[in-house]
């Protein structure tokens, strides 16, 4: 077990399976198939994410180093989280950029449904965290990898 201690972004609470990538998360190509397809696990759309390109998201802890690609992602996020098709948390070892930010604050405030979002984390949590692993996220930012 390994705690990590991040800056909150969207406060709450979450315990979930991790999926992992170390490569930069295009928000919208990832969701894009999901959101318009109806698709409810939201599978990672995205091909040039060979980490979770074909693996569902709904319900995980999305553990990432950052966010890329197109100035939509923002509102991808919000779209994603107001259709239930969200990751459980979304857990950052870098900063947030601006753009997931948003999407992220504007579902937090917006949207009944609930993803919490925690960044700067470090290199070492993704180092340390491996798909599958049990993620817990409390209300202060500690994320705690199982």
């Amino acid at each position: 077990m390994k705690t990590f201690k991040g800056r909150v972004i969207v406060p709450g609470v979450a315990d979930a399976e991790a999926l992992v990538t170390h490569a930069g998360f295009n928000t919208l190509a990832s969701f894009q198939k999901a959101l318009m397809f109806g698709d409810k696990t939201s599978k990672c759309s995205d091909q040039n994410n060979k980490d979770l390109v074909g693996k569902p998201m709904a319900g995980k802890a999305l553990c990432l180093p950052q966010t890329i690609g197109s100035t939509t992602g923002g509102m991808v996020l919000f779209c994603a989280v107001e259709m239930g098709r969200q990751p459980a948390c979304l857990l950052f070892s870098k900063p947030i950029d601006s753009l997931a930010a948003a999407g992220a604050i504007i579902a937090g405030v917006w949207s009944e449904n609930k993803m919490p979002t925690v960044d700067s984390l470090g290199d070492e949590f993704l180092d340390a965290v491996k798909d599958g692993a049990r993620v817990v996220v409390a209300e202060d930012g500690t994320v705690t990898v199982h």
